[in-house]
C-alpha cells in the first residue's frame, strides 16, 4: 500500500503544530495521571544506591564527561520556525524498500564470523562468533508513549519478533522511545533473554515485567560476558541524555556498547555527540571490525547530542573502525532534515576519506567480512 501524497508546503506548518500540540497535551496528561505503563520504572533502593556510587552521577542526576546543551542552545523561537515552516521531505513520497529475511536466513552462522541484519533505525541483529546480539529493539508503529501521536514509521519491520533466531543478548543504549519500546521488551523478555542496560534503565524493566535475573546493569567502563562466555559486552561512554517523560531529565544513565568476540569485535555508539573518550575507547577496544554509528536526527541547535553525518564518520575514525554502518536514520521522522538527508551525505564524504561505509536495505542481511562497500 503506498503512503499518502506529502502534504502541500503552506500546510505542512499547521499539520507539525498540530501534532506537536497533541503529543504535548497527551504527555502532560498520561504522565501527571500515570495512566500509561509507557514511561516505565523510577529507580529506587538497592538500584537507586548504586547509581549513587557512579562518578557520572551528581545532584540527583547522570551527567555528561563535558559540558553538553541538550536543547535548543536558547535559540527557541529560531529552532521551532524551522520545524514548522521548513520544507524540508521529511517523510518518504513512498514507504522504503525492504527485504524480508526467508525463514532460514539465521540457521546457519557467518563463515566469516561476523555478519549484520539492519532492521532500521538503531535495532540491529549482530551475528558474532555464531552468538546472536540485539540492538535497541523497537517494534511499535510509533516512536512515543501513545498509539495516536508521535513519530510514525516509514516502513514496516522486517521480520516478527517471534521470528528472530534465538538471542545470546538485548543490549539497550538508553530510555528514550525510539530506542526503548515496551512493547517490543515484553516480547523479547518472554524468551528469557537477557537485557545489558546503563545504570537505571532496568527500573524501566523491571516495571513491564522483566525478571531481575535476566537484567545486567552496567555502568561505563564496566563490562559482563554473554552468550555462554564468549561474548565480552561493555557499556561505555557516550554524550546525550535520557527521560521518558516531562520531569525525569538524566534519571537513568546512557551509553555506547563494545561487543567482543574471541576474534571479531563491534562497537555500538547508540546516541551520542562527540567528545574525547571515543578516542580512549578506540583506544582499550579497538580496532573494531564494524562500528554502528548514528547519524541521523541532528541540528546545529540542538547542543551537542548528535553527530551528524561528518562527526560520525570522525567518531568512527577515533575507535578505529574498519567498515560502518550507519543508523538511526531512514525510520522516524525526528529532525528538520530529509528523511534520507543523513545517509546520502554520509555516502559522499565516506567516498572521498575511504571509508568502507556499508548502507544494507532495512532487512538485508552483510557477511562484513566478505562484503564489499556498498556506499557507491
Amino acid at each position: 500500500m503506498s503512503a499518502p501524497p506529502e502534504a502541500p508546503p503552506k500546510r505542512r506548518w499547521k499539520l507539525r503544530l498540530g501534532a506537536f500540540l497533541l503529543l504535548a497535551i497527551g504527555l502532560t496528561l498520561s504522565h501527571s495521571t500515570g495512566w500509561f505503563s509507557a514511561f516505565g520504572g523510577v529507580p529506587h533502593g538497592k538500584r537507586l544506591e548504586r547509581m549513587k556510587r557512579s562518578p557520572n552521577y551528581l545532584g540527583g542526576v547522570f551527567q555528561n564527561p563535558i559540558e553538553t546543551s541538550v536543547s535548543m542552545d536558547g535559540r527557541y523561537l529560531e529552532t521551532l520556525w524551522a520545524w514548522f515552516s521548513g520544507t524540508e521531505q521529511r517523510r518518504p513520497a513512498e514507504p522504503p524498500e525492504i527485504l524480508r529475511p526467508p525463514s532460514d536466513s539465521f540457521d546457519e552462522s557467518s563463515p566469516t564470523g561476523l555478519r549484520v541484519t539492519w532492521l532500521g533505525h538503531s535495532t540491529v541483529l549482530v551475528e558474532i562468533e555464531g552468538r546472536r546480539i540485539l540492538t535497541d529493539p523497537v517494534w511499535s508503529e510509533r516512536s512515543s508513549p501513545s498509539t495516536l501521536v508521535g513519530p510514525r514509521r516509514f516502513h514496516p519491520t522486517p521480520i516478527a519478533i517471534a521470528d528472530l533466531p534465538r538471542l545470546d543478548a538485548v543490549v539497550i543504549s538508553h530510555d528514550h522511545y525510539d530506542h526503548l519500546d515496551e512493547g517490543s521488551i515484553r516480547q523479547l523478555a518472554a524468551s528469557g533473554v537477557p537485557f545489558f542496560v546503563p545504570l537505571g534503565v532496568g527500573a524501566h524493566l523491571e516495571k513491564w515485567g522483566v525478571p531481575e535475573l535476566q537484567l545486567r546493569e552496567l555502568d561505563w567502563w564496566e563490562e559482563e560476558t554473554a552468550g555462554a562466555g564468549k561474548l565480552t559486552l561493555v557499556a561505555t561512554p557516550a554524550r546525550h541524555f535520557s527521560g521518558r517523560g516531562l520531569f525525569d531529565r538524566n534519571e537513568t544513565q546512557w551509553a555506547s556498547w563494545v561487543i567482543w568476540g574471541q576474534n571479531k569485535s563491534v562497537f555500538f555508539s547508540g546516541d551520542t555527540g562527540m567528545f574525547p573518550d571515543l578516542a580512549e575507547i578506540g583506544t582499550r577496544y579497538g580496532p573494531f571490525d564494524l562500528t554502528l554509528i548514528e547519524i541521523g536526527a541532528f541540528h546545529e541547535n540542538w547542543g551537542s547530542i548528535h553527530l551528524g553525518p561528518r562527526g560520525a564518520l570522525d567518531a568512527h575514525e577515533l575507535v578505529h573502525g574498519r567498515a560502518m554502518l550507519p543508523i538511526h536514520w531512514g525510520t522516524f521522522n525526528l529532525a528538520f532534515h530529509a528523511w534520507d538527508g543523513p545517509v546520502r551525505e554520509a555516502k559522499k564524504l565516506a567516498s572521498k576519506r575511504k571509508i568502507r561505509l556499508l548502507t544494507p536495505q532495512v532487512g538485508e542481511s552483510v557477511d562484513v567480512g566478505a562484503a564489499k562497500p556498498l556506499a557507491d
